[in-house]
């Protein structure tokens, strides 16, 4: 059994790909950074970036790596 990802992870990750196709690749920890740098999930406060919602951009970008390595074969 797979997991099912709810429809706004796919579409967050999928218009993001589609927005910038070179900033995505099959490397986990990379997506996740260029997730929270391109979103609004972090927020900057007293001069430090924290993250809001962690899980969310977590799921986010490991749907994002799944779905790059499927349609590019990495």
């Amino acid at each position: 059994m797979g997991n099912i990802r709810q429809t706004y992870i796919k579409r967050v990750a999928i218009d993001l790909i589609r927005h910038y196709p070179d900033a995505f690749t099959g490397d986990f920890s990379q997506n996740k950074a260029k997730v929270l740098e391109l979103t609004d999930l972090r927020v900057n406060v007293d001069g430090q970036d924290r993250v809001l919602y962690k899980k969310l951009a977590n799921r986010i970008a490991g749907y994002a790596t799944r779905y790059v390595k499927r349609k590019r074969g990495v």
